[in-house]
């Protein structure tokens, strides 16, 4: 049993942010019961291609929905409806937590906000997730990972530096700044959940794509705070590590982590240039950072001179961090992976699915893998029967009024 098998969700989130948080307490093995809009449901589920190929050859869903919707149960019901927003509001009745993401004030005119599920069921864990939050004054802006890596700092220190070919800010390859806020959304509803078991209290919780991008600005953002440096775009440098960075080999590139002095002895000793280290110009990191141009120069031909694999062999033997950097593919294939399970198999309508596994590893209440991501609605009469306890024809009357699919 998982460690929140005791713990029902009620999901009306779409896209990415509120997914990966209700797919991590799906893992941790709560109920998570997806509401979804008729004929159309979560907007990813048409995010390709790729997509799936169903039975009958069709086109099944994207593969950007596959990534975090597994462990939930579909029902697709028209909330924009007053008998759509009442089945909700039931299905709120018995939930311990809810998660939505729509613009501020949206939930309130369905019936649905917090204060009046809160009125019904005082337990209630209510966590809104947008944009910008629902205070300030852009509570009513719509909020997407693109724009949210441009205005909470990310893209501005992502990029080739000014002057360096394909200068430009630059996204992060993934939607970042949604993965961020996802987590922090589960530690927030963690937490109210804690506070829930010991006064039986629920609470809103107000989260914020920009909000929690500022916080993942971490020491980009201190060197801003404490040392009134603006950071900028530095490519694959560090800005406050030298040297840690990728170079070029005789055959590719090579991820070199030195964080400390005494790995860059190590490094130096290993490549037979030990003069580096005894050069007060970079024995220190500090020291190393004010003179990175001099010392990357020197370190560019040093390392074109080897191929990768033989960099590594060499500078793993004497305990340098290092690394290649792996295609997609190349991850998956890498013995480390394979010896960590990352690869999870689930059944699914379309047939066999591959997913990525939960990196949680817990002894006791280990992450779950019981189902697929569903197909729209894929859950919707059962939901209705079991937790509302609808008879068969109260369910196909309401599908017959288009407020369930």
């Amino acid at each position: 049993m998982g460690a929140l098998s005791h713990i029902r969700v009620l999901d009306l989130s779409r896209v990415l942010a509120g997914p990966w948080a209700t797919q991590t307490l799906g893992d941790l093995g709560a109920e998570i019961v997806k509401i979804e809009k008729p004929g159309e449901g979560d907007e990813t589920r048409r995010f390709g291609p790729p997509f799936l190929t169903n039975p009958d050859g069709s086109k099944g869903d994207a593969a950007y929905f596959l990534a975090a919707n597994r462990n939930k149960k579909s029902v697709a019901i028209d909330i924009s409806k007053p008998e759509g927003a009442a089945l909700v509001k039931r299905l709120a009745r018995r939930a311990h937590v809810l998660v939505e993401n729509f613009k501020t004030g949206t939930m309130a005119r369905y019936g649905l906000d917090y204060a009046a599920l809160a009125a019904e069921n005082p337990a209630l864990i209510y966590c809104s997730l947008t944009g910008f939050g629902h205070t300030g004054p852009y509570k009513d802006k719509a909020g997407y990972d693109y724009l949210i890596q441009g205005m909470g700092g990310l893209m501005s220190v992502t990029g080739q530096p000014d002057g360096a070919p394909g200068a430009a800010p630059m996204k992060v390859g993934v939607a970042v700044s949604d993965l961020v806020s996802g987590l922090y959304t589960t530690i927030a509803i963690l937490a109210a959940l804690l506070h829930q078991a010991r006064t039986g209290v629920g609470q809103e919780i107000d989260m914020a794509l920009f909000d929690c991008q500022a916080a993942g600005l971490a020491n980009q953002a201190m060197n801003w705070l404490a040392g009134g440096m603006v950071p900028k775009r530095m490519g694959n440098a560090h800005p406050n590590i030298v040297p840690y960075q990728v170079f070029a080999t005789g055959d590719g590139f090579l991820i070199l982590a030195i964080a400390n002095d005494s790995q860059f002895r190590r490094f130096c000793k290993a490549c037979g240039e030990e003069r580096l280290a005894a050069d007060a110009r970079f024995a220190t990191n500090a020291s190393r950072v004010e003179n990175r141009a001099a010392l990357v120069a020197i370190l560019e031909p040093l390392l074109r001179a080897r191929a990768t694999a033989d960099w590594i062999a060499l500078l793993e033997a004497a305990n340098v961090p290092c690394g290649p950097i792996n295609r997609v593919d190349e991850v998956f294939a890498d013995p480390q992976a394979i010896a960590r399970n990352l690869i999870v198999p689930l059944e699914h309508p379309a047939g066999r699915l591959d997913l990525v596994a939960s990196p949680l590893r817990l002894a006791k209440t280990p992450p779950e893998y019981r189902s697929a991501p569903p197909t729209l609605g894929q859950h919707t009469d059962e939901i209705l029967r079991d937790a509302l306890g609808l008879s068969p024809n109260d369910i196909a009357q309401l599908r017959t009024a288009a407020i369930i699919a």
